[in-house]
């Protein structure tokens, strides 16, 4: 008798057997006796924890994986942050994402399968080792978020940004879960012996559907418009040139932005010790060049502290061929290999000749030199001696940036395009003639645009390299965007996720009517 109860308990169903494999580690005991949907089946009080364990490991997996893809603009500084810390490069922006769609991929296979053995009525028996998984999974996503939130606070608003374009399609996407839950819950509910626990089951899962469902009617998007209103798409100002291209702050950059059909150039001015004013982001010159090998005992000196003949000795293009520094950023040709190992380190005389040959645009930091700098007090007028005498560069084409000498730069070089770095009462930005706003885009507001234009005060954000983010400037209106990526935004012909708001509630409404009709017949089948 005993072995007869075995053997129709244990009788071989290989689906079951697979399902209850992966999610138990049990590939030949398995429960065959089937208990109905909506009747307790398990041990109630661990496997709610369990199961609640995994339900907000598998939500906080996808907040994190929709955090971090949507912060792609920004890998690169992220790497560059973290070379400034460890002293060595390396993608770490990479190993996250890949981490992220992996931990994400793994609580969705748990709940897939879980969903399944519920169907055919079987207990739960959540492995030990997924348990430890699911714990791990939850405390890495918490830890990561909450260091996002901390340590890289304009990452919230990017994330917010893109709810801007990307939130009528998650809506899409949150209605088909809801459909695919619908089948699991209306199985139990439907089954479910008590009314009281009928209530438990479909309540919150009907409170969730109507929420999705009215979700839209709070929804703005400046990408969602009336034909005719969309303004002319923004101009392209290299940031540092092409620096997915070729090496930043190079000629060969530069030149690789006026190729590609750029509108103006980008980049950072410091001065010698001798006076000569070259492009330079970082203090030092260990990251772009290779002084580790020309003067290793210097590595951590100020680049305005090296005379302008110890910087010519110095390769500027190396280091990009080496480290790569741009995820996706493709092979080179050999002609673009070796002309990217022979850059040196660009004057700015040399950058804003170029500029106006080719009629471009130029807007630039400006950093003072150290204490005991010989120039430490007359460096904004060799710079100015160099824009007005040597190179003599259109004035119109100038953006100036720098802000504290902004009087006397009017009154000695007028024709300038001023230009704030931060947003002001439209009264003082007139008051000091200013012309153009250049923000960061974390900044972006189409309201604010709007307002600045109808000042005629045009604004610039900074720095935007992924599709989304530069359709959501050109819906708003921005009048152009500092980019490392002109080769690749100068190719849209219009903006990413652009609508009507008739077409938007056609599929609003065709989505809503379509899974309450799914769901209904879900529910009578």
């Amino acid at each position: 008798v005993v072995r007869r109860r075995l053997l129709q308990r244990y009788e071989h169903q290989p689906f079951i057997s697979c399902l209850a494999g992966f999610y138990s580690c049990r590939w030949k005991r398995y429960q065959r006796e089937r208990t109905e949907p909506g009747k307790c089946c398990c041990n109630m009080v661990n496997e709610l924890k369990t199961s609640t364990a995994t339900d907000f490991s598998f939500c906080f997996s996808l907040v994190f994986l929709y955090t971090w893809g949507e912060g792609k603009n920004d890998y690169n500084g992220f790497d560059w942050y973290n070379y400034g810390n460890l002293g060595f490069w390396f993608l770490w922006s990479l190993v996250i994402l890949i981490v992220a769609a992996v931990l994400f991929a793994y609580t969705s296979l748990l709940l897939v399968l879980a969903m399944c053995l519920l169907a055919e009525g079987q207990q739960l028996y959540l492995h030990w080792s997924h348990k430890i998984g699911t714990f791990l999974v939850l405390g890495f996503t918490i830890s990561s978020l909450f260091a996002l939130s901390i340590l890289w606070r304009d990452h919230r608003k990017t994330v917010r940004l893109s709810f801007q374009v990307t939130a009528p399609y998650l809506h899409i996407g949150a209605i088909a879960i809801m459909v695919l839950l619908s089948w699991p819950v209306a199985l139990h509910a439907i089954r479910a012996d008590k009314k009281v626990i009928q209530v438990i089951i479909v309540g919150p899962y009907l409170a969730i559907l109507l929420f999705l469902f009215l979700i839209p009617l709070g929804m703005y998007s400046p990408c969602i418009r009336e034909k005719g209103t969309l303004g002319p798409k923004p101009a392209l100002i290299g940031h540092r040139g092409a620096p997915m291209l070729a090496p930043e702050n190079t000629e060969m950059s530069f030149l690789k932005t006026i190729e590609h059909g750029g509108d103006g150039l980008e980049t950072d001015v410091t001065i010698s010790y001798d006076g000569v004013p070259f492009l330079m982001h970082d203090d030092t010159l260990r990251r772009t060049t290779n002084i580790h090998e020309v003067y290793p005992n210097e590595t951590g000196k100020a680049a305005s502290l090296f005379s302008w003949d110890s910087l010519q000795k110095l390769n500027a293009g190396t280091w990009f061929l080496k480290n790569k520094p741009f995820l996706g950023m493709g092979s080179l040709s050999k002609a673009d290999q070796n002309q990217a190992m022979n850059q040196s380190i660009y004057t700015l005389s040399g950058f804003l000749r170029l500029a106006d040959s080719h009629n471009k645009l130029v807007i630039f930091d400006l950093y003072r030199p150290p204490e005991k700098h010989p120039y430490r007090n007359l460096w904004i007028r060799k710079i100015l001696d160099v824009i007005l005498k040597e190179s003599k560069i259109k004035r119109h084409l100038v953006l100036w940036l720098h802000n504290s000498v902004r009087s006397f730069v009017q009154s000695v070089a007028p024709g300038f395009q001023h230009t704030m770095g931060r947003k002001a009462p439209i009264e003082d930005l007139l008051k000091h003639n200013i012309v153009k706003l250049n923000l960061v885009y974390t900044d972006m507001s189409s309201e604010d645009i709007r307002k600045y234009a109808e000042a005629n005060i045009t604004t610039n954000f900074y720095v935007v390299n992924e599709p989304w983010l530069y359709s959501l400037a050109w819906c708003s209106g921005a009048h152009s965007v500092t980019t490392n990526a002109v080769h690749l935004l100068k190719d849209l012909s219009q903006p990413l996720f652009l609508m009507t708001p008739r077409q938007y509630n056609i599929m609003w409404i065709l989505t809503d009517l379509t899974s309450a009709f799914l769901i209904s017949l879900i529910f009578a089948l």
